[in-house]
């Protein structure tokens, strides 16, 4: 692996730890560690029990933390199929969060 790419993995990873962090925080996710998240397993009516209620709450957090308003239902169901989704759209749509391609 090169060290570019090899950046590219730890920032990503970086980040996604710690919106796992904050959505077991701001979803009141007691029994969840950041370690029982699958990136790419269903967030949305899957394992963790996230429920419509908990989108309005994820919806807020990424308009509040990130600047990004997701106001489309369409755009919300891709953005919040699975926290890889949810991770890209961010570092995608909000200038200051570090995407792998710009930070090298």
């Amino acid at each position: 692996m090169n060290l570019d790419k090899k950046n590219d993995t730890l920032i990503m990873d970086e980040f996604t730890e710690k919106l796992k962090s904050r959505l077991i925080e701001i979803l009141n996710l007691t029994d969840v560690r950041p370690e029982d998240i699958d990136e790419n397993a269903q967030l949305v009516g899957g394992e963790l029990g996230i429920d419509s209620i908990d989108v309005l709450e994820m919806v807020v957090m990424v308009e509040k933390e990130y600047g990004i308003v997701i106001n489309n239902k369409d755009i919300g169901e891709k953005v919040f199929s699975t926290l890889t989704a949810l991770a890209d759209y961010i570092r995608a749509h909000s200038p200051g969060v570090s995407s792998p391609a710009s930070s090298s």
